[in-house]
């Protein structure tokens, strides 16, 4: 109906591309316009102003002879003030754009070890902005922003790359823990060396107190009893600490078998090697 009235209706974010007798003769922009068909014009398309995005999943190789597939998303659109140029100058946009990408992505890949391909994914990206741009502009295209999505390299690859970085966890976690075994270890042996000290001080004290009450009970027993010599006192005493230690020891229910020499000779040799250890506990 609009054909015949010669009126023709331009939607919004679009433009019509009107030729006449089969030449590019204006842009008409979006709303109604006169297009006498008798007179030779007509539409010979539409072109959309709106953002498009477009895919591009290229397989390339890594400098350590990965391959991966990078993923490419490319936002593009056309240029209202050079509608004309991206109408008549390119068959397919798309496929002219995954051409670019895939030129560029197998250009810089390859230069790249696959741990670097993650870490400069931005760079690659930016690479390809500027060549789609530096390209397209030339057709009346606009590349709005390009991104690097996706990067997946083989199946077998991602299992070695995650047992990679477990080994390398479990040996962090294997590394603390012998750390903390350490510690403990230190700590424990600390303790260990502060309490046989102690012990060792106690002990000490303990035969010193012993030494102590024995001269203070040979000096009595010499001032109460005139004619004893130092040696009869502690022969006494040591000869009652004989025959106390031997009730203790069978009055004790749960006490072991214990072999001693026992007789008067057996009694003199005990004093004297108590005697001698007293002594020489009192030297020092």
């Amino acid at each position: 109906m609009g054909n015949l009235f010669c009126c023709v209706q331009v939607g919004q974010s679009t433009v019509a591309i009107k030729e006449r007798f089969g030449r590019f003769e204006d842009v008409l922009e979006p709303g109604c316009h006169c297009l006498p068909w008798f007179l030779g014009s007509q539409l010979a398309g539409h072109l959309s102003l709106r953002l498009q995005q477009l895919d591009v999943r290229c397989e390339t190789k890594t400098k350590d002879n990965v391959f991966v597939n990078v993923v490419a998303s490319i936002q593009y659109r056309a240029l209202a003030d050079k509608a004309s140029d991206a109408f008549y100058k390119l068959t397919d946009t798309r496929k002219q754009i995954q051409a670019y990408v895939f030129d560029v992505i197998r250009a810089s890949v390859p230069k790249l070890n696959l741990d670097d391909v993650f870490e400069q994914k931005t760079e690659i990206a930016k690479a390809v902005e500027e060549e789609l741009e530096k390209a397209m502009s030339a057709y009346g295209y606009e590349i709005a922003q390009t991104l690097i999505v996706d990067i997946e390299p083989d199946v077998h690859v991602k299992r070695a790359m995650n047992e990679i970085n477990a080994a390398a966890r479990m040996r962090v976690a294997a590394n603390e823990k012998a750390e903390a075994e350490k510690i403990l270890q230190i700590k424990r042996a600390e303790g260990e060396a502060e309490s046989k000290y102690l012990s060792g001080l106690g002990i000490a004290r303990q035969r010193q107190a012993i030494v102590d009450g024995l001269r203070d009970s040979v000096l009595g027993f010499s001032v109460n009893v005139p004619g004893t010599t130092a040696k009869d006192v502690m022969d006494m005493v040591l000869v009652t600490q004989y025959f106390d230690t031997m009730k203790e020891i069978g009055a004790a229910s749960k006490s072991s078998a214990v072999f001693i020499p026992h007789g008067p000779g057996a009694v003199r040799d005990v004093a004297t090697q108590i005697r001698e250890g007293l002594l020489q506990a009192a030297h020092q």
